[in-house]
């Protein structure tokens, strides 16, 4: 039984799949479900660098479970797959069936935020409430910033340029979050995976992690909308504002001089939302 939080990743069999992930709080005595962590899709991302300012205080009276999503981090093989939304909510799913969980909440974060509506579409049981931060998930033209992030090739300067997209502060856009960063990009699985995932034309990406009008419409879990004002990458007014319309029970909190990070820019904030929404 886990007695505390602890942020080192594991490695399970995921429907044939090695999966990284991590498993962490504490499930005795909880009233709420696990929480399910789903990264974005950014170059070099893993669970641990997405969501580590939070699974502490996300894990001090809950399960939570943060996997690095197909493709991504210690996930990544390099072999040839095919990628997108029904891969990514597949696999999704199939780690929830593989840990015995049969009901979540979901934090999904860009790309992240995209699969746990298409999981609420797919298994309506299996997701109690959702939180999509600077969400994907709806029709829209390809941001300019979104285009220069999945067009990334290794390089310290590229991965500089991308950094300074996500993040709104000036201030974390350090050396050693660049090198470190910059390094995991250069794992040749997770490289490998990466050139394979979003080509040029990339608006088709867009489009599939876009949820028909329809499917929206039939989210009932409740969602929470989290969105940095200042977000270059996914900007609100494109992607939250119409999810908004749309989704059945929703609201949407946005940060002020905040970009695309907003669990890492403005985490106390963040957190106060959020674990108010998730309440049992």
């Amino acid at each position: 039984m886990k007695t505390g939080t602890d942020l080192r990743t594991g490695q399970i069999d995921v429907a044939g799949v090695a999966t990284a992930v991590i498993d962490t709080g504490t499930p005795a005595g909880a009233t709420a479900p696990p929480v399910l962590l789903l990264h974005g899709s950014g170059p070099g991302v893993t669970a641990a660098a997405n969501w580590r300012p939070v699974i502490p205080a996300l894990g001090a009276d809950r399960r939570v479970i943060a996997p690095d999503q197909l493709g991504f981090g210690g996930t990544a093989t390099g072999e040839a797959r095919t990628y997108g939304r029904a891969a990514w909510t597949d696999h999704a799913l199939a780690l929830l069936d593989t840990l015995g969980v049969g009901t979540v909440d979901i934090i999904g974060n860009s790309m992240g935020g995209a699969v746990a509506l298409s999981m609420a579409v797919a298994r309506p049981g299996a997701v109690r409430r959702i939180v999509a931060m600077g969400s994907m998930g709806v029709a829209m033209p390809l941001p300019a910033g979104l285009d220069a992030v999945w067009g990334y090739t290794p390089g310290t300067e590229q991965m500089r340029h991308v950094i300074g997209l996500f993040a709104h502060n000036r201030g974390l856009i350090t050396d050693d979050l660049v090198e470190m960063r910059y390094q995991a990009s250069l794992n040749p699985p997770v490289r490998d995976s990466w050139q394979a995932m979003f080509p040029a034309p990339r608006q088709r990406w867009v489009d599939d992690l876009a949820l028909p009008g329809a499917e929206l419409g039939s989210v009932r879990a409740p969602v929470l909308l989290v969105h940095g004002r200042d977000d270059q990458v996914v900007p609100w007014r494109v992607s939250s504002a119409p999810l908004l319309d749309l989704l059945p029970d929703s609201r949407l909190h946005v940060l002020s001089s905040c970009g695309h990070w907003t669990m890492i820019e403005k985490t106390a904030e963040f957190l106060a939302v959020v674990q108010q929404f998730l309440v049992p």
